[in-house]
């Protein structure tokens, strides 16, 4: 009976290569998505539960707005 490496086989380099690269993401990271949830909007404070960080579009779009102002 042979092993496992033996009965599988032989990977090409290239392919190799190309999924140990990882992918380049489609769309930038913004600055919000590395934010902790804190319990409030990040934006407007207003109150939220302990997973999310902004209340809602207008303030996370306002919020990437005024990151990329301030950059």
């Amino acid at each position: 009976m042979e092993t496992v490496q033996e009965s599988l086989p032989e990977k090409d380099a290239s392919v190799e290569a190309s999924v140990a690269a990882p992918l380049a993401p489609s769309t930038p990271l913004r600055a919000r998505h590395s934010l902790p949830p804190k319990g409030s909007c990040w934006y407007c404070e207003k109150p939220l539960d302990s997973v999310r960080r902004f209340c809602g579009k207008e303030c996370a779009d306002g919020f990437d707005e005024e990151a990329e102002f301030t950059r």
